[in-house]
């Protein structure tokens, strides 16, 4: 379920505190604080993408395997492949 991004709107019009709701893509945007009740609206944030990167899941066999092209800058303006099937060389 996506983590989605609420501001409370104060009385006066002046934004409150930011707080963080679990919500299935189905259910309808909040318009009240589940616990206090005031008026909220719904924040516009950035994507959190999770990559296995880190964790070695992927490496230049795996890649290949699935399909991509991995590239790696080797010097100014160009980039060598590691893996894949793309062309050898991209030279920017």
């Amino acid at each position: 379920m996506p983590l989605y991004v609420y501001q409370i709107i104060e009385a006066d019009g002046t934004e409150g505190d930011v707080f963080e709701v679990l919500q299935r893509l189905s259910d309808p945007p909040l318009t009240v604080h589940p616990d206090n009740g005031k008026a909220v609206r719904k924040l516009i944030s950035a994507p959190n993408a999770v990559t296995h990167y880190a964790s070695g899941n992927l490496s230049n066999d795996k890649l290949s395997r699935l399909g991509f092209t991995k590239y790696q800058k080797a010097g100014d303006g160009f980039y060598e492949k590691k893996a894949g099937s793309g062309p050898d060389v991209i030279k920017g």
